[in-house]
């Protein structure tokens, strides 16, 4: 396991301080092994929801019932799953004792961030989650990191044959998963070809155009595109 010290200070500072800290990132970049490391220094009692496990989004079937009384630390994690809970969120951190503070993570979406920073403005602070980076894994992994890239579970595969299919089949799910349940007007097969064409053009000046139409789509739409995914993947 790579130390990521760095982000578990910077998250305990500010919970020190601010009574709500988002941790936002891609699918599988590490912010739910970031939380539990983080749990563990903290001297406070913590409270974990898992928003995709059944059983926990059970027990927020009444949030306020199930939030209200907790005190410490609560971890929501997996938070764009329950959106309406962001206004009880802030009725619970501003009570005079403020007896919970809250972790929550979710992906690093637009709305996300909107709908946070609209109803808890002045009540969380945002930290962006990236992958692994040279600083964490060290200057003698630089190749390692530059192959395999930053996701915790391609870097740290066993061999580079598990870390390549790591990454096919990370690309296969986010492709037709989740930036399908996005743009469900686009298929999969055209988002893949989309993802090669980007690929090819890595490090070159961009031109929307000739993507345009070699994609026979509009250039508005492949900026929308372009954008989605950049955003999405650190």
């Amino acid at each position: 396991m790579i130390d990521r010290s760095y982000h578990i200070v910077d998250v305990l500072a500010r919970l020190g301080w601010s009574p709500i800290v988002a941790i936002l990132g891609a699918r599988q970049v590490g912010k739910t092994t970031l939380a539990r490391q983080i749990a563990n220094r903290s001297s406070e009692r913590t409270t974990h929801f898992d928003l995709e496990d059944p059983a926990d989004l059970a027990r927020l079937a009444d949030p306020s019932m199930a939030l209200r009384p907790l005190t410490g630390l609560v971890v929501l994690d997996e938070i764009q799953r329950l959106p309406d809970v962001f206004g009880l969120l802030r009725v619970l951190v501003d009570r005079p004792e403020r007896p919970a503070r809250f972790l929550i993570l979710g992906s690093a979406s637009p709305e996300l961030l909107r709908q946070g920073s609209e109803t808890l403005a002045g009540r969380i602070t945002f930290l962006e989650l990236s992958g692994f980076d040279l600083k964490e894994v060290g200057p003698d992994q630089a190749d390692r990191l530059w192959i395999r890239g930053g996701f915790p579970r391609s870097f740290l595969a066993n061999t580079e044959q598990q870390s390549d299919h790591w990454r096919q089949d990370f690309i296969r799910t986010f492709l037709e998963r989740d930036l399908a349940q996005l743009r469900p007007r686009l298929s999969a097969t055209a988002l893949r070809r989309f993802w090669t064409m980007i690929a090819h053009c890595h490090g070159q000046v961009w031109n929307g155009a000739r993507i345009a139409n070699a994609m026979n789509v509009s250039q508005p739409t492949v900026r929308a595109r372009s954008a989605r995914i950049s955003h999405e993947i650190p």
